[in-house]
């Protein structure tokens, strides 16, 4: 009876499959990063970072942007300066807590993130398109199980206000 080559296959062992997913992350970042290409220097990657989560939260209040990236209010403050000085941000208040400063993409600024997302879509495709069929699949099929293994949400922008 002849066995199939997935039926020799041994699960890696775990170091090596931390190794291979490292290596994944390293693909994926560098499609990320290359994406930023498009913008041929307007915007620094701490700076697309900021547009890229106001185009997710829409109009957001400044502190829970700096807290959706992990960043102290004072270098939010910083990033969202430049951005406001080159167009790519609005600054305003919320109405109903003048306090309160709010931070909206201008349309400059979501036609930037527009056009990193639509560069990664066509590098990832490019990507998937040098795969045979069904190693694409397989690729695809892993991917999806480690989503879910990750967890609903994970690395995501949370959409919910976080309250002051």
């Amino acid at each position: 009876m002849a066995r199939t080559a997935t039926a020799h296959r041994q699960p890696p062992e775990p170091e090596a499959a931390v190794r291979t997913l490292q290596a994944a992350t390293s693909v994926l970042a560098g499609v990320a990063l290359r994406s930023l290409d498009v913008l041929d220097g307007a915007v620094t990657l701490p700076q697309f970072r900021v547009l890229a989560v106001l185009a997710d939260l829409g109009s957001a209040r400044s502190g829970q942007v700096a807290r959706t990236l992990g960043l102290e209010a004072s270098t939010l403050t910083r990033l969202a300066d430049r951005l406001v000085g080159s167009g790519y941000v609005v600054r305003g208040s919320d109405p109903g807590h003048r306090g309160v400063v709010m931070l909206t993409l201008t349309r400059a600024g979501r036609e930037l993130v527009t056009r990193v997302r639509e560069q990664r879509h066509q590098e990832l495709a490019r990507i998937l398109a040098s795969l045979a069929p069904s190693d694409r699949s397989a690729a695809l099929g892993a991917l999806r199980l480690l989503v879910e293994a990750a967890g609903e949400g994970y690395g995501q922008v949370s959409r919910r206000l976080v309250p002051l």
